[in-house]
């Protein structure tokens, strides 16, 4: 590898600036003595057989970046020790902690950031906590950091775009905080950061219409600031941003009750000094749309002129939030959004129904176990997956016990409702394998799972093969598709009686495992019911 060295833009692209200032020399300095470590020590070799030459460069400026965010106090680091701690009773997972100082820099955590570097930046290989390469090169970085501690300069500039004022009522500076946290911040680099930036290229390159491109990148990226989590703990950036100001500032509770971002079309129903009216078409939901946040009322004259535009609710005010246009009464677009199941589900976090759901999942999981003989897995060839929904389903409705009269007047709420759809055609599972497990996860519903039945050694799985087993085991934990309730009903169930968790690098895995099935399964940590209401009366 050419000992070629990291020069300014490399570093400030770790931040979320521009322009030098006047401590950036001073890092970029050390940026390359990380640098010269990481190449040139006895196991470099190794871990650039991982890494390409970019990627060990953003890596020496990674680990700096730690380093000068422990200087200037920043509070990323520490926000994610702080997390932890409260998570797991600990600072980090896998390494003893019997010497570990908070508030300042420690071994332990270089050599944690070398494994959450290189597992993020890459998704190829999964590389365990304790590789040697890991353990050696980390003590190679944190000596030269140890000797930097004294007299390293803090970063007064940086420090100033994590904080906001303690009096701010502008929902769009509490959203800039959140977008340099997950866009623009070193800890995130390796991860969302990248993410938004391969999506933002993938836009800009496949976007025929070169005039909207700017339009569709500010809607990709507020889409993405609100929905995403990041590997580290599986959190929002909401969640990172109310945890970096403090628990002392008065915006925290504020910004953790950021609602989840409204996307879709609107009727517009008029509007007054303050506000503009609009109702989501989908569910038929009114909302107030502050003028704090929208310029454009003037735009608007026709009622039921239809609105495409983002909401976000912030300190009890709707907020515009991502891309709007708006385009004449159309009788097909409103009937295929009344008929959209994800465009209903959009507000349904507004309908407070967390105890409905909960009862309507617990019945159809009680039916299920009564349909399969007690057990909440069911191992089935895979061409009589649609055959079985069928059977549970029957025996579901069967379960309920309704009346003639109470299955017609069901069907006709959702009829009014918008909401009537046939089963999908049948899909062809056998192609991707030959037999298949069918799960009930209370928190969430109905699962389905291919190639991953040697993970069960259960005694109603004549399907297990041990020659397959660990393969199957490594992509439940990190398949991002498979729920972690699914994950955590192999463990539960099968751990002592699999080889793979008895020893080596999977009984290692046992002991932070939850901090693991958030790494590995971070946009889907948090169970969602597949449950859409429907025929429910307004308020």
């Amino acid at each position: 590898m050419k000992k070629e060295r990291i020069y300014i833009q490399q570093w400030l692209d770790f931040k979320p600036y521009q322009s030098q200032t006047a401590t950036d020399s001073y890092y970029l300095k050390l940026s390359n003595e990380v640098k010269h470590v990481i190449t040139t020590n006895t196991h470099s070799l190794v871990l650039q057989g991982y890494l390409q030459a970019q990627e060990i460069d953003m890596l020496a400026c990674f680990l700096t970046s730690y380093f000068e965010d422990i200087i200037s106090e920043t509070n990323l680091w520490n926000s994610f020790i702080k997390k932890h701690k409260e998570l797991y009773n600990k600072q980090l997972p896998f390494y003893f902690l019997e010497e570990y100082y908070e508030d300042e820099i420690n071994l332990q955590d270089v050599s944690f950031l070398i494994w959450y570097f290189m597992n993020t930046i890459q998704e190829e290989k999964f590389i365990a906590p304790f590789n040697d390469f890991i353990i050696e090169t980390a003590k190679k970085v944190f000596a030269i950091f140890d000797n930097a501690w004294d007299y390293a300069p803090e970063n007064e500039h940086l420090k100033q775009f994590y904080q906001i004022d303690k009096d701010e009522t502008d929902f769009y500076e509490a959203r800039s905080i959140i977008d340099i946290v997950l866009f623009q911040s070193y800890l995130f680099y390796p991860d969302t950061t990248k993410k938004i930036r391969e999506t933002e290229f993938e836009i800009i390159e496949t976007t025929e219409a070169k005039e909207r491109i700017q339009m569709f990148l500010n809607d990709n990226r507020d889409s993405t600031l609100h929905k995403t989590h990041t590997r580290l703990l599986s959190l929002t950036g909401k969640e990172w941003a109310a945890d970096i100001i403090g628990d002392k500032h008065p915006l925290k509770q504020d910004i953790l009750a950021i609602s989840q971002r409204i996307r879709g079309f609107f009727f517009y129903k008029g509007q007054d000094d303050i506000s503009v009216f609009i109702e989501h078409i989908a569910s038929g939901k009114k909302f107030e749309l502050t003028k704090k946040s929208f310029d454009q009322g003037d735009t608007l004259q026709t009622i039921d002129t239809i609105l495409f535009m983002g909401l976000v609710q912030w300190k009890n005010e709707w907020w515009f939030s991502g891309v709007f246009f708006q385009q004449p009464f159309n009788a097909d677009l409103i009937l295929d959004e009344k008929n959209s199941i994800e465009s209903r589900a959009s507000v349904n976090f507004l309908d407070h129904q967390t105890e409905e759901v909960k009862d309507v999942l617990a019945q159809q999981y009680n039916a299920f176990l009564e349909f399969n003989g007690g057990q909440p897995i069911a191992f089935i060839p895979s061409e009589k997956i649609d055959s079985f929904i069928k059977n549970y389903i029957e025996f579901f409705n069967a379960s309920l016990k309704l009346s003639s009269k109470e299955k017609e007047q069901a069907k006709q709420r959702a009829k009014n409702d918008g909401f009537f759809r046939t089963i999908d055609e049948p899909k062809n599972y056998k192609e991707v394998s030959e037999t298949a497990l069918f799960f009930f996860n209370p928190k969430s519903g109905v699962e389905i799972a291919l190639a991953i039945n040697s993970a069960f050694l259960l005694p109603n799985n004549p399907y297990f093969e041990e020659a397959e087993s660990e393969d199957h085991i490594l992509r439940l934990l990190m398949d991002e598709s498979l729920s972690v309730g699914l994950a955590m009903y192999c463990i539960d169930n099968c751990k002592t009686n699999l080889p793979f968790f008895q020893e080596g690098v999977g009984k290692s895995y046992l002991k932070d495992i939850d901090f693991l099935l958030r790494f590995w399964k971070k946009d889907s940590y948090y169970a969602i019911p597949s449950i859409t209401f429907t025929g429910t009366k307004e308020d």
